[in-house]
């Protein structure tokens, strides 16, 4: 095959230090061809593997195995970074067509009885082969997929798994693309000063420019969050607020774009998938590999929480309804008006104007703001480079090294477009280990919708932007920073209860002042944050607390419920959630609105029965993150245990392994509650 027929050459990597993605040396119509060239390959090598007649080992079939894709990999992973980041509705089409194929691929892989018959032999002798730990922790992970997975079902049942595979892997793109045009399919247009009452000027600003961008005059609010949020937040027009909200919370839940038959589609062939894998439900088939083990552990998990967190949350919701019928006779408080209440009363128990403290977080300042931590926990240098490809001009690429050596490529593309999905999320171009022979590094992404520049205004950005962007930067350590053999082992393949420990903890130095003084300057002035604001961030944190962890404990019982128990008796989805949702639910149900529809971490993601994680993985970061705060928040000797044993380890060893080799023992359940202020 000559290089002009070759399906990959659009693909090859550029010749700079890095081989790092020629993004503008393809197009949509090259990824076909290449992934379809990419899955022969890969059979090809599979099957090579399973009918070589050598004695099985190590080397000709796990390490054989785990190179077998690798160019299935390399043009997938750029296919699916760009899927989220810079997806058009003919590459969101294109992703329904393609991934039956990847599906079948991998039920094809994981359902070989040859193939299985030599892990299966290597993984008898395993304690013999005097294997290092992270060989035999990629041997025993493989094998126990390969059991969980289908390997020992008779024919009949293979086929019948093979089937729902297949189905599966269609509807989650398409409930992500139902989404996707859901939510970019609804603005409000506003022609009237009067509307904007309430509103800081940086919002409306944001407003202006977005109403430019579609060609409209007045001011638009979107349904991303750096539009709705603020507005949401600000507004006080009570009847655009509620417009607003319904039109977040019904997204795809009804009309053309409905995603109540593709959910219930979903759910069910996950509980068949099960059951015929032998688990009593999908919650039961994802927790065995998971730190929680099972479903009652979520569940003592959640309810501990729920006792805690409920009366919380029900005292700081009867703060906000007093205020909201002090101040405007409001007589029964609704969704749409809690997050401008809130914000009231925040300024009012606590004197902290959210709007005020966004003037000391320019975007700029915030990024380096956030290299120097990084730098002085890690010894890690940031420098952005302009050399090198990207998909959209305003993705920024930088280059981190550490003592000299090149630890990745980091690429951030930070602001809103309609081709990007809505959320924040971290995720790789190549993963750190064996690639093409050779151990490399890692080419990480950050992909997130913050408020973007308006005017000569810079992107000036919210506290909860500044804690996304710190969190996802977490994740991004957790892969630039791994030195992991294989990518199967390595970054962020962990347990999905443990992946969020490396986010969340990196939350903690948005309230450190050591931390602040770094990154945080009034964008006109330069003038560090007073003294004052800096204690009042922190305090922030506590403020309603109970309510913003029932909300987090709503969602993780909504998981479970979804996929804890046979949800073939499911009809309306609302109807559904209301049941369900009966303990965690203060403010007045609103007809016409789900959670579910827009759920796409559980439903399109990799989060379900796994939404607990964010709680679970909290209570690992406080207890971490206590820590630092007894030795030092930058403290050299703690900050390289957490390199050593958390962020370079992977998946190389269990994870509560890791953490106690952080912390010198098993975590404390309650350490996320004393943090937040809920238990003494």
């Amino acid at each position: 095959m000559s290089k002009s027929q070759d399906p990959f050459a659009p693909f090859a990597v550029a010749t700079d230090e890095f081989e790092s993605v020629r993004f503008g040396a393809f197009t949509l119509a090259d990824y076909r061809p290449a992934i379809e060239e990419g899955l022969a390959r890969t059979r090809a090598r599979v099957a090579a593997i399973a009918e070589n007649d050598g004695t099985p080992d190590f080397t000709n079939t796990l390490l054989a195995l785990e190179r077998a894709s690798e160019d299935l990999e390399h043009v997938s992973s750029i296919f699916q970074v760009l899927l989220g980041a810079d997806g058009a509705p003919e590459h969101h089409q294109l992703a329904q067509e393609l991934a039956p194929l990847l599906a079948e691929l991998d039920s094809d892989i994981s359902l070989n009885p040859a193939l299985f018959a030599r892990i299966d032999a290597v993984y008898a002798q395993r304690e013999e082969l005097g294997l290092d730990p992270e060989s035999l922790r990629l041997l025993e992970s493989t094998w126990r997929s390969f059991t969980r997975n289908g390997a020992r079902l008779d024919e009949t049942q293979k086929e019948e798994l093979r089937a729902i595979d297949l189905r599966l892997s269609s509807l989650g793109p398409k409930f992500s693309n139902n989404l996707l045009q859901a939510t970019n399919g609804w603005i409000l247009h506003l022609t009237q000063e009067s509307d904007l009452a309430g509103l800081p000027d940086t919002v409306v600003a944001g407003m202006a420019q977005s109403a430019v961008q579609r060609g409209l005059e007045g001011w638009v609010v979107s349904l991303h969050a750096p539009s709705y949020v603020p507005f949401l937040t600000y507004s006080q027009r009570r009847e655009l607020r509620e417009q607003v909200w319904r039109a977040n919370s019904g997204r795809a839940y009804g009309g053309d774009l409905d995603n109540q038959d593709t959910l219930k589609e979903i759910v069910a062939l996950r509980h068949q998938r099960a059951r015929l894998l032998g688990f009593a439900t999908h919650a039961d088939f994802v927790l065995a590999e998971r730190m929680a083990g099972d479903r009652s552990t979520v569940m003592a998990f959640l309810d501990r929480l729920l006792a805690v967190s409920r009366p919380a949350a029900e005292g700081e919701v009867a703060r906000v309804a007093a205020l909201a019928r002090e101040q405007d006779g409001l007589e029964q408080l609704m969704p749409w008006d809690f997050s401008y209440y809130a914000e009231k009363l925040k300024l009012s128990e606590l004197d902290f104007d959210e709007e005020a403290l966004r003037a000391y977080f320019p975007l700029e300042k915030v990024l380096e703001g956030m290299f120097q931590v990084a730098g002085r926990l890690y010894q890690l240098k940031v420098e952005e480079l302009q050399d090198v490809s990207r998909w959209q001009p305003d993705v920024r690429v930088f280059r981190v090294s550490r003592h000299g050596e090149l630890v990745g490529l980091f690429y951030a593309d930070l602001f809103p477009r309609a081709t990007k999905q809505g959320g924040a999320w971290q995720t790789t171009l190549r993963s750190q280990g064996l690639w093409r022979g050779k151990i490399t590094r890692p080419h990480v992404v950050i992909v997130c919708n913050f408020t973007p520049p308006a005017g000569d205004q810079p992107a000036l950005l919210r506290l909860d932007e500044v804690r996304t962007l710190f969190h996802e930067f977490g994740h991004a350590l957790h892969s630039l920073m791994s030195q992991c053999r294989y990518q199967a082992t390595g970054g962020t393949s962990v347990y999905w209860d443990f992946v969020e420990l490396p986010s969340q903890i990196m939350e903690n130095w948005i309230e450190q002042e050591e931390a602040l003084a770094l990154f945080a300057g009034h964008w006109q002035t330069g003038e560090a944050v007073p003294a004052e604001l800096i204690a009042k961030v922190r305090k922030v944190r506590r403020f309603l607390a109970g309510y913003g962890s029932l909300r987090q404990l709503n969602f993780g019982y909504l998981d479970m419920a979804w996929h804890g128990a046979d949800p073939g008796a499911v009809g309306d989805v609302g109807d559904f959630e209301r049941v369900q949702l009966e303990k965690t639910r203060i403010l007045p149900l609103v007809p016409g609105s789900a959670s579910s529809p827009g759920f796409g971490h559980i439903f399109a993601g990799g989060y379900s029965a796994g939404y607990y994680s964010y709680k679970w993985a909290e209570v690992l970061e406080a207890d971490a993150f206590a820590r630092f705060e007894e030795e030092g928040i930058f403290n050299a000797d703690t900050a390289e245990s957490f390199r050593a044993n958390i962020l370079s380890r992977g998946n190389s060893a269990h994870p509560m392994e890791l953490f106690v080799g952080f912390r010198g023992r098993q975590p404390d359940p309650d350490a996320l509650l004393r943090r937040d202020g809920l238990l003494g």
